[in-house]
């Protein structure tokens, strides 16, 4: 079965989730939605996306010459599942929308875990989606999280994570953010997303703390966890390594700017990493407790998330290991 998915928010996310879904053989795009007629709504059209607008914006987008095919409502009724991406957080706004229409939801991980009631990624809980009417695809920092978390769990059960995380400022494109030049601690300690975190590993011991910095790359975690089972740096390296959606760097790469290289000389689309980069380097166990480094693209690595989520909620794969191997091979991952 092809389940047709549109999406609400043609930005950062939603554009890269469209042509994840786009090269995805049981999948296709029914639509798109902006909420104004500029270069991104250009792109959908050249592309062959149908591109919806809100309601009473049409005469926008027809006099910057640019066809639409109908209103944001008109769009859910040609979809089976709508990808709800809308800048500015606004997406539990859309929910009676959804509601109204009678179509499954996927929030994003910028709204509240009570919005949807299931909080997704892939390794972690993929049977909790199955078949439901809405989700929510956690934060790229939560996924980038969640993933080391539960590989590591299931090979050796984790007592304790406690995480720094560097964050970047703004995504490239954002040129309304800061900072230019300064670092801001996030105060409230721990940061939100430790608990985040627990809405898909709900029996995980986490604390977080955040600080933001001048950069527009990626996130930097710093990660420290206390593992049940005695285990080596070689060992945590082999189960990490199992891991599709983990990639070890080194080999001269020390900063996450060089990362943002290796994903260009990889011919990525946008230069996206949507794997966990991990310095090998980094790992270092010592009586149960173990230390690493990894990089998060946060413009991407929840992208592949989005399309496992898909998957369960429409029911077409029931099998989470299948889905993101569908998933990897189709994006190129």
């Amino acid at each position: 079965m092809s389940v047709k998915v549109v999406i609400n928010g043609y930005g950062t996310i939603g554009k890269r989730v469209a042509d994840a879904v786009a090269v995805q053989p049981d999948m296709e795009i029914a639509g798109v939605a902006k909420t104004r007629p500029n270069f991104e709504a250009r792109m959908a059209i050249d592309k062959g996306f149908p591109l919806y607008v809100l309601a009473g914006r049409e005469s926008d987008f027809k006099n910057a010459g640019m066809e639409i095919s109908g209103t944001v409502e008109d769009m859910l009724k040609a979809g089976d599942v709508v990808v709800d991406c809308p800048p500015g957080n606004v997406g539990a706004e859309n929910k009676p929308m959804y509601d109204t229409a009678g179509i499954k939801a996927i929030w994003q991980g910028g709204e509240d875990h009570e919005l949807a009631g299931i909080s997704f990624n892939a390794h972690s809980n993929y049977d909790e989606a199955f078949g439901c009417d809405y989700a929510r695809v956690v934060s790229c920092n939560t996924t980038g999280l969640s993933r080391i978390i539960s590989t590591l769990d299931a090979a050796f059960g984790v007592e304790k994570v406690r995480a720094t995380l560097c964050r970047r400022a703004a995504d490239p494109g954002d040129v309304k953010r800061g900072p230019i030049n300064a670092i801001i601690p996030e105060l409230k300690m721990p940061s939100h997303h430790g608990p985040d975190v627990t809405t898909v590993l709900a029996h995980i011991d986490i604390d977080t703390v955040a600080i933001k910095v001048p950069t527009t790359l990626m996130h930097l975690h710093i990660v420290n966890m206390v593992l049940k089972q005695d285990c080596t740096s070689s060992d945590v390296i082999e189960v990490l390594g199992e891991n599709s959606r983990v990639r070890f760097v080194g080999e001269g790469i020390t900063s996450t700017a060089e990362i943002m290289e290796l994903a260009r000389d990889m011919n990525r689309p946008r230069s996206d990493m949507w794997e966990n980069c991990v310095w090998e380097d980094s790992i270092n166990v010592s009586e149960r407790e173990l230390y690493l480094f990894q990089a998060i693209h946060q413009e991407s690595d929840v992208i592949p998330e989005n399309i496992d989520c898909i998957r369960s909620m429409t029911e077409n794969e029931r099998d989470g290991a299948r889905s993101i191997k569908k998933t990897n091979k189709a994006m190129g991952l």
